[in-house]
């Protein structure tokens, strides 16, 4: 038993190794020269430490993008957590007429692919003049069937004699809600919203089709333009790529602790 442990670690560990070993090469990468980029064999540790190549990223409209990402990112994210909270407590823990058929009706949506629906949602953004614009882009975001469907399985696992006993006190459906529901089922919100977050942050399609204006391009546009106007500069866009990713790595550092609690105990009420 004790060998098997081993040969399983052993793997384990290797594997990590070989998931981390593009993020390393593509940190050093943004720290060569560009005639070192992809020399063979591979030189792991760059012979010119250039920190300038981070300098000229910077030095153009970079900030600007990533401003744009973190407002539309971190907004969006809010935005979805509660609606989607206050929507799966609805379907859980609210008892009203045809329930069962609106949860089916909004479940059904999942199935139809986003990309189906890109010519009406353009059309709508349209006439509302929401187009080219950063509450447009939040809007899209905000409103996630997945993350209902999530919530509400947490929720369902809440004992309705709790609720019941709330109600008895004289509680009210948003008390027991945010009193009572959501301090139980912490982990799993945070879990949504560190996933939603990563899922924000990495979109092109939505801000490829709905901003026009450079002012208004997130990070993700910003790479792309970049990656353009650099041509085959490599160095500058592993650079321009590594500051992209820092943000997803603080969010996981930061909240890892609730994804694994979210993961146990979902696993303990299955």
């Amino acid at each position: 038993m004790k060998l098997s442990k081993v040969v399983i670690t052993i793997f384990m560990v290797a594997g990590g190794i070989l998931f981390l070993l593009p993020f390393l090469w593509m940190i050093s990468a943004s720290l060569k020269l560009e005639n070192e980029v992809f020399a063979y064999p591979i030189k792991w540790i760059p012979s010119d430490w250039r920190w300038d190549n981070y300098a000229s990223v910077w030095g153009g409209s970079f900030p600007l993008y990533y401003w744009n990402s973190i407002k539309v990112t971190v907004t969006t994210t809010i935005i979805s957590t509660v609606v989607s909270a206050l929507a799966a407590y609805g379907f859980s823990k609210i008892n009203f007429k045809g329930r069962t058929i609106a949860f089916l009706i909004v479940l059904s949506t999942f199935m139809i692919p986003a990309q189906a629906i890109l010519v009406p949602q353009f059309m709508l953004f349209m006439y509302l003049d929401l187009f080219d614009t950063h509450l447009g882009l939040i809007l899209l975001n905000s409103f996630s069937v997945l993350g209902t469907f999530m919530l509400r399985q947490f929720f369902v696992g809440i004992h309705d004699d709790m609720i019941a006993s709330a109600k008895i006190d004289g509680a009210n459906h948003f008390t027991i809600f945010y009193k009572i529901a959501v301090p139980l089922i912490m982990p799993a919100i945070a879990t949504y919203s560190i996933l939603r977050f990563i899922w924000t942050w990495n979109d092109y399609q939505g801000p490829l089709i709905f901003l026009r204006s450079d002012s208004l391009a997130t990070i993700q546009l910003g790479i792309a333009r970049f990656s353009t106007m650099s041509g085959e500069l490599y160095s500058l866009i592993m650079a321009g790529t590594v500051s992209a990713i820092i943000p997803l790595l603080i969010i996981f550092f930061i909240g890892q602790k609730y994804v694994l609690e979210g993961i146990a105990s979902g696993g303990v009420k299955g």
